[in-house]
């Protein structure tokens, strides 16, 4: 199981989920005053703060602000693995299963689970970063085979198959669409359709481009050797080639001009990797159709794929992950250097509770970090490593998790899914990248749903380029959550006018780093 298979590059939704919005072309000096100060109203009785992401403590290590004093005497180990998300604690899981149990997982969060961790509002759960695991394919035989021992799929007549309480329930997804006309400036007319793929108002070239797309997914699956994960197919010449420009420098070289389906290309790449088309490379912008289920028409096939989701998101996953662990995790532990001796590994970390440094000896380290991190980690520098870590791009992201008192006044149309997005290629309140829309946290519940809801909204960063993508992770350092808070409740606002006199609570989290961009 790789950190792409659990991690946000591959566990915000399907390809239709995935499906994508255009950012503005403007980069963001910093941010600007709402014109519209009823749609982000933030009342003072409102709860809130960044949560899950402890950016001091990350700050304070690349800055070397950490403290020098020590805190005991060094703890020797066989293996230490630094960084308890999905890789990570797969790594643990992985020794544990092979006998070696002699190990410890360090983490600079208070808890594990790196991109994919869960969160709780006034009892409810919730997800802070990825929150739906597609089902495997058959390629990704690893995931499986683990899946299988936790009771969430079994295989019959040859193809996996979940169980139904834990795939995503009905309705699971729908699309605003917007009228021409609206109601004011920043207040949307319009109804929601099923599914997320623009269907309604096609002209004949639009459905010829759908073709055209479809028939290009097609033919770049069965030539060039798609797979995920991608180490299952091997590399050559020709991905090579698409890895080299960017999605929207092939599409442009093909024809494509399509308002609705650049729309969703471009959506998709945001939604799975954080940036918009401009910036992703030809390759990845294909490899999530190529590597699963192709691009169906509209009216063509299933409108969406079964995936597995709980309420806390891909936390439930992560849970598991580290149960077997016990306190062999340990958060709160910022690594702060790597030195590979002749007989061990010695690794100096700070223990942010008792702000202490302590030595640890290992046998052996894995580093389960962004390359980024690993090359400023290590005392010695490696030469590959040196070469790839500046050639690393990362996208932020916003997480926000919204309390209502009660339900908001919906618009006609398909009713409330598990994912709701607006069509849109619209930024909001200053920020140029439209957001991608809001989950219901409260949709895999058994029992009837009542009393508060739970949004949790999604907001990719990265943009069109790296200028856009830096000048937004600036903009979350910088800003409060007020600011933030308010940004998105002027997004929620355009389609539901109301939510902002429900508010109860808005729980935010900021990740400069979310996620690699396949840059080409």
């Amino acid at each position: 199981m790789s950190a792409r298979e659990l991690g946000f590059n591959r566990a915000r939704r399907h390809w239709l989920s995935v499906a994508g919005a255009g950012a503005a072309s403007s980069v963001l000096p910093g941010l600007s005053a709402c014109h519209h100060a009823e749609l982000n109203q933030l009342r003072p009785d409102v709860q809130g703060s960044w949560v899950g992401a402890h950016v001091d403590r990350g700050h304070a290590w690349r800055d070397a602000q950490a403290p020098s004093a020590a805190c005991a005497p060094p703890r020797r180990v066989h293996t230490l693995i630094i960084g308890a998300g999905v890789a990570g604690l797969s790594a643990a899981r992985a020794l544990m299963r092979a006998g070696l149990d002699d190990l410890a997982v360090l983490d600079l969060e208070d808890q594990p689970g790196g991109n994919a961790r869960g969160h709780v509002m006034r009892g409810l759960p919730c997800p802070l970063g990825a929150h739906y695991l597609p089902m495997p394919g058959p390629d990704a035989t690893e995931v499986a085979q683990w899946l299988e021992e936790l009771g969430l799929i079994r295989q019959e007549h040859g193809h996996w198959v979940g169980d139904e309480r834990h795939l995503c329930h009905s309705p699971q997804e729908r699309l605003f669409i917007p009228d021409i006309k609206q109601d004011k400036p920043g207040l949307w007319r319009g109804q929601w359709r099923e599914g997320l793929l623009p269907q309604q108002g096609l002209g004949a070239d639009d459905l010829a481009q759908y073709r055209l797309f479809s028939q290009d997914v097609r033919t770049a699956s069965r030539e060039l050797g798609f797979a995920m994960p991608t180490f299952k197919r091997p590399w050559h010449a020709g991905l090579a080639a698409l890895d080299q420009q960017s999605f929207a420098q092939w599409l442009r070289a093909r024809g494509y001009t399509s308002p609705p389906l650049l729309w969703l290309l471009d959506y998709a790449c945001r939604d799975d990797y954080g940036a918009g088309l401009g910036r992703v490379s030809a390759w990845a912008g294909l490899h999530y159709f190529a590597s699963r289920h192709g691009f169906e028409m509209p009216g063509q096939g299933d409108t969406h794929d079964a995936v597995l989701t709980w309420p806390e998101g891909n936390g439930w996953l992560t849970r598991q992950l580290a149960h077997d662990l016990g306190e062999r995790v340990m958060t709160g532990q910022v690594a702060l250097q790597i030195e590979a001796n002749r007989h061990d590994v010695a690794v100096q970390s700070w223990q942010a509770r008792h702000q202490c440094r302590q030595t640890w000896l290992a046998q052996q380290v894995i580093l389960c970090v962004p390359l980024f991190v690993a090359q400023r980690l290590l005392r010695a520098p490696l030469p590959p490593l040196q070469e790839m870590a500046p050639r690393m791009a990362y996208a932020p992201w916003l997480v926000s998790n919204v309390l209502l008192s009660k339900a908001f006044t919906d618009r006609p149309g398909m009713p409330l899914s598990w994912d709701n997005v607006p069509y849109t290629n619209e930024g909001v309140d200053g920020v140029p990248m439209p957001a991608l829309g809001y989950v219901d946290a409260r949709h895999q519940n058994l029992a009837q749903v009542t009393g508060p809801m739970l949004l949790t909204h999604y907001w990719a960063l990265g943009g069109q380029d790296a200028a856009q993508g830096q000048a937004m992770r600036s903009a979350l350092l910088k800003g409060s959550w007020q600011d933030w808070a308010r940004h998105v409740l002027a997004d929620l606002s355009r389609i539901h006018p109301d939510l902002p006199g429900l508010v109860q609570q808005m729980d935010l989290m900021r990740l400069g780093h979310a996620m690699s961009i396949p840059a080409p």
